[in-house]
């Protein structure tokens, strides 16, 4: 048997004609050459013409995210975010198998990897085939992975039915692999695609709600709400304060924007707000430094909690809108209550006198700034039940329905 080259995608045919009669190909992709064949009888011959281990499962290749759902069962949400944001491209998602692969794919496990390339050919080959492919890379088990065609040649010539010359391959590492059927999730081979973009997709997969609002109008109890679905609750004023006593890189910049703030190693927080209160571009300079970091903290907590298998999360911050962390939420949440209950609340909170509760609550937005500003507003101005109650129905709403 003579091994066909096409080199042109007009004569692609060529090509699908051996894959329709169960035939082996090999293809290029973005990162390595692939040896593709239908799933079906074809599976078989892979093993053999490579020498691979049955043991070993077998990737699929796609026309798309849609594959997920008809290849994949129990799909979580997190693989159709990294499938939009890295297919096509040097990504394989491993999820439950769906029905149509058969044992032989998947060496006996319950999972399947899917991937779908980005090489044109390949792409529109997979596209046209309207069936899934079985494609490992195209080498003898042991061996380098080629990444031209002449490479492709001199391991298989006259072994298999084609090899589609799409050039040198780009990236001639093989695809990364991430197995999104464990919690936490885990990459099994760190390849061609950086870890940490698929963390920034995986954060990024959640739903998140951002809840803001004046002290004392209830915030905790709507936090509450969220955290008995399961969400991941972060406080960003929390994390800004946790960051002034450990962050180096932070407290540097800080000092040397604002010299004299910092002494040791040890922020000096009257000092710096008695220069940045006082400044209106100070306080914008200060912001500009600090929320890179608190963002970047808050970024690690989200990926780390979807990796987890983590599907919502909340941010709580009293100054949120406006900020960069604004465009990382599903829906932003305002929480209100009549003033006179929030000073009784903060009396009861901190032991202040009810004049400095007014006084305090006063300085702050009023309740027509989150009213404009937000997507949902909770009112706060019934029994705690009847409050919690009204949270429970409205983030059921955002993150469920």
């Amino acid at each position: 048997m003579r091994t066909k080259i096409i080199r042109r995608e007009e004569d692609l045919d060529q090509a699908l004609a051996v894959l329709r009669e169960d035939g082996l190909a090999a293809v290029p992709t973005e990162t390595v050459y692939g040896l593709a064949a239908p799933v079906g009888p074809a599976v078989r011959a892979v093993y053999e013409v490579k020498g691979r281990p049955e043991s070993k499962p077998l990737s699929v290749l796609v026309g798309g995210p849609e594959g997920l759902g008809l290849y994949g069962k129990d799909v979580p949400p997190a693989a159709y975010a990294l499938a939009e944001s890295f297919w096509p491209g040097p990504l394989t998602i491993v999820v439950t198998a769906g029905p149509d692969i058969p044992a032989d794919v998947r060496a006996g496990l319950d999972t399947v990897g899917l991937r779908c390339p980005a090489h044109p050919m390949t792409l529109s080959l997979v596209r046209r085939l309207a069936r899934p492919l079985v494609c490992p890379s195209a080498n003898p088990s042991g061996c380098p992975s080629p990444k031209t065609a002449e490479e492709v040649l001199a391991y298989f010539d006259g072994k298999i039915g084609a090899v589609v010359d799409g050039g040198p391959c780009g990236v001639g590492r093989e695809s990364t692999i991430v197995d999104l059927t464990v919690t936490p999730y885990r990459i099994l081979r760190q390849g061609a695609l950086p870890a940490e973009d698929i963390q920034r997709v995986l954060a990024g997969s959640l739903k998140t709600v951002g809840v803001t609002g004046g002290t004392g109008a209830g915030k905790t109890t709507a936090l509450d709400s969220l955290r008995d679905m399961g969400a991941l609750v972060i406080d960003a004023d929390k994390v800004y304060h946790e960051l002034c006593g450990s962050c180096r890189p932070m407290l540097e910049e800080i000092a040397a924007r604002f010299p004299g703030t910092v002494r040791e190693g040890v922020l000096e927080r009257k000092t710096l707000g008695a220069v940045v209160f006082s400044d209106p571009q100070a306080l914008m300079d200060l912001s500009a430094i600090t929320d890179k970091y608190v963002i970047g903290a808050i970024d690690r907590m989200l990926a780390v909690h979807a990796a987890a298998g983590g599907r919502y999360a909340a941010i709580d911050a009293i100054n949120l809108i406006g900020t960069s962390l604004e465009g990382k939420l599903t829906a932003l949440v305002g929480v209100l209550a009549p003033e006179e209950t929030r000073a009784r609340r903060l009396v009861a909170r901190e032991g202040v006198t009810m004049d400095y509760a007014m006084k305090r609550i006063r300085a702050q937005k009023p309740d027509s700034y989150y009213i404009e500003r937000c997507d949902h507003i909770i009112h706060n101005d019934g029994s705690r039940e009847q409050f919690r109650r009204v949270c429970d129905q409205l983030f059921h709403h955002i993150l469920e329905d």
